[in-house]
C-alpha cells in the first residue's frame, strides 16, 4: 500500500480499517472507524481534503479526489463506494450506495438513504434528494427508495464489507 504525506498533511487511519496492498492514500485524508479501502482503490488528498465517516468500503479501483482550493470531499456514515467508481469535489450523506462506475462530480451532494445507479454520471452541481435512486448520463431521479431496499441493499453492503475485510486482516 501507498500512504504518504503530502505538503505536510499525513492520513488519519484507525487500526480498525482494512487497507489493501495496493491501495494509495495520500495526503489530507482522514477515514472514520470500521472503513475498507479495496485493491487499486485510490484517495488522494493532494489538493483538498478528504473527510470518510465509519462504515465506509471503497471499493477495486475506485478514486476519490477533490478540486484545488474549492470543492473537497466529505463523505458520511455507511457509505458504500462501488468498483470503479469515482468520487470528486463532493459531499455524501449517511447511508449512501454509489453504484460501481458511477462518478459523483464536483460541488454534487448526495442525501441520505439514496443509491446512485451503477453507470450513473452525476453531473456538477447535482443535488440528490434523500430516499431517491439516480441512474443515467445525466443522472435523474428515477424513483424513491423503500425502507426495505434502504436496510436490504444499503445497510447490507456497508455491513458485508466490514466482514469481507475481517478476511483479511491478520
Amino acid at each position: 500500500m501507498i500512504i504518504r504525506e503530502v505538503n505536510g498533511k499525513h492520513p488519519q487511519i484507525p487500526e480498525d480499517c482494512y487497507i489493501a496492498e495496493n491501495a494509495t492514500i495520500v495526503g489530507d485524508v482522514v477515514i472514520g472507524n470500521e472503513c475498507s479501502v479495496w485493491f487499486n482503490a485510490v484517495i488522494r488528498g493532494d489538493v483538498n481534503f478528504i473527510k470518510m465517516g465509519n462504515k465506509v468500503n471503497v471499493q477495486d479501483g475506485a478514486v476519490i479526489h477533490a478540486t484545488y482550493k474549492t470543492s473537497p470531499t466529505t463523505i458520511g456514515n455507511n457509505v458504500s463506494i462501488g468498483h470503479n467508481a469515482i468520487v470528486h469535489g463532493c459531499t455524501i450523506h449517511d447511508n449512501v450506495l454509489i453504484g460501481m462506475g458511477s462518478i459523483v462530480m464536483d460541488d454534487c451532494v448526495i442525501e441520505s438513504n439514496t443509491i446512485i445507479a451503477a453507470g450513473a454520471v452525476v453531473s456538477k452541481n447535482t443535488r440528490v434528494e434523500s430516499g431517491s435512486i439516480y441512474a443515467g448520463i445525466p443522472a435523474k431521479k428515477i424513483k424513491d427508495i423503500s425502507p426495505e431496499l434502504t436496510k436490504g441493499e444499503i445497510e447490507r453492503i456497508a455491513n458485508n464489507y466490514v466482514m469481507y475485510s475481517s478476511w483479511f486482516k491478520e
